[in-house]
């Protein structure tokens, strides 16, 4: 092979480009990363992930949901406006997104990777030509090239976007007033999590989407009890249903729909998917092409048809979760370099940050169903947990699957507050082999909600009989 500039170049500085270029620095190569955008960080750190949780952190604290059981104490101390509560906020929150980028940036150079300014696209399967700020150019080699440019909001051409009032994930996030009312476009992740957030600073939430059920490939328990809470928040829910027309008016936005319904609202967000960031990076230049959706074909270790371009996070499609990235970016220099890398056994743990979290990993009911596995459903309650009362969590609900015959665990899903940390429990011991028993017999700290595990686990083995 050809002497390059660099043993590793990566296009984007998430989660993912973060990853790959310390692991590649780590085993002494010489690595850059290229970043088109000011800050380091990508959409995870900058317009997305973090964001959008440390507004949802900001709102559900604020919220009557938080000031349950004990901590209604303090619920005289969160009477501020909400112009008030969304200028703290926001201040909060970039506070916490420079704190993070620090810390980025001394990894990135405490580990020896050059960070690369500017815009980059194929020359070749080896070569890169970068465009700074300056449209100055440059071109770089690399041995191993490495796609991390993640992905953005699906912005179609007969949605007004104008980042006032018709709006998409990034735009909604940088708002310096709370809406009025909004309309929000969608049923998935990101609408539900911020139809929720939304919900909580009282502002009227109405959700548009065209199928038959929000989070549709969730376990059906957890969506009916998310549901519940979603009218407890009084957020209207018009499901198998259409837009088909966005209208901005002065002062307001008007969608009319499929079944000849009028929604009007101050402010509208269209969450109907993401697309990749894939247009200037000229791949046909190295050899690749994308498919009809924009993603580039990888086999299991994130490799292209060109075997020295290697594609991770979202641009390389679901389950486009920043932890997954993360794996990938290690995956694939262990991969390019043919290093040993133990990936982990367990499964992978999602989680949605609607207010309340939901988190899962493993099958659910309906995927066991279809495989005619005989399985048992094991239940627990927050309410019924010292802890649950004391935080007030009266819907919050475990739910274990067990494999009847073997006792193994099918999968583990939650719902209700700190979900997104009680799946990990349940993710390592599907991972290494655990069995219910194991959860039964284990002792938890006291009063804590994962004694919720020990209760569902009990509740399946009692169903034996």
């Amino acid at each position: 092979m050809a002497k390059h500039n660099y043993d590793v170049l990566v296009i984007g500085s998430g989660p993912g480009g973060k990853h790959a270029a310390i692991a590649a620095a780590h085993i002494g190569k010489k690595v850059g990363i290229i970043e088109r955008k000011p800050k380091l960080g990508g959409v995870s750190l900058q317009t997305g992930t973090i964001p959008s949780k440390a507004l949802r952190e900001a709102a559900f604290l604020k919220s009557r949901f938080a000031a349950k059981g004990m901590r209604r104490a303090l619920v005289g101390s969160l009477k501020i406006s909400n112009r008030e509560f969304l200028q703290e906020a926001i201040l909060t929150k970039d506070n916490i997104i420079d704190k993070q980028e620090s810390v980025l940036l001394n990894h990135l150079m405490r580990n020896g990777v050059s960070i690369i300014p500017g815009e980059a696209k194929f020359v070749d399967s080896h070569t890169l030509e970068i465009i700074d700020l300056n449209n100055k150019t440059d071109q770089l080699s690399a041995d191993f090239i490495i796609l991390a440019t993640g992905s953005r909001p699906r912005r179609p051409k007969d949605v007004p976007f104008d980042k006032k009032r018709v709006l998409d994930s990034t735009s909604i996030l940088k708002l310096e007033r709370i809406p009025e009312s909004l309309v929000v476009i969608g049923g998935g992740v990101i609408a539900c999590e911020l139809a929720t957030m939304f919900a909580l600073l009282g502002v009227k939430i109405t959700i548009v989407d065209s199928h038959k059920q929000l989070l549709a490939y969730l376990d059906e328990d957890i969506i009916s009890n998310l549901t519940e809470h979603m009218k407890d928040m009084d957020i209207d829910i018009h499901m198998s249903t259409d837009v088909t027309e966005i209208i901005h008016a002065h002062n307001s936005v008007i969608v009319n729909s499929s079944d000849n319904h009028q929604f009007k609202s101050s402010h509208l967000i269209y969450a109907m998917g993401r697309v990749p960031n894939i247009e200037k990076l000229c791949i046909n230049a190295c050899g690749l092409n994308d498919n009809d959706n924009g993603w580039i074909k990888t086999n299991e270790y994130c490799q292209t048809e060109v075997e020295n371009v290697f594609v991770i996070g979202d641009l390389a499609g679901k389950p486009s979760l920043a932890a997954t990235a993360m794996e990938q970016g290690r995956i694939v220099i262990a991969k390019a370099f043919n290093q040993e890398y133990q990936q982990s056994k367990s499964p992978l743990p999602m989680a949605i940050y609607t207010i309340p979290e939901l988190s899962y990993v493993g099958a659910t009911e309906k995927e066991l169903q279809a495989q005619n596995c005989d399985y048992i459903a094991g239940h627990a309650r927050f309410a019924e947990t010292a802890r649950g009362q004391i935080i007030g969590a009266k819907k919050g609900r475990l739910k274990i699957l067990m494999d009847r015959k073997s006792h193994d665990l099918l999968g583990v899903h939650i719902i209700g507050e700190t979900a997104s940390e009680l799946i990990h429990i349940g993710q390592i011991a599907m991972g290494y082999g655990g069995k219910v028993e194991h959860l039964a017999s284990n002792v938890y700290n006291y009063p804590t909600l994962a004694e919720c595990y020990k209760s569902a686990a009990l509740d399946c083995l009692n169903k034996l009989s």
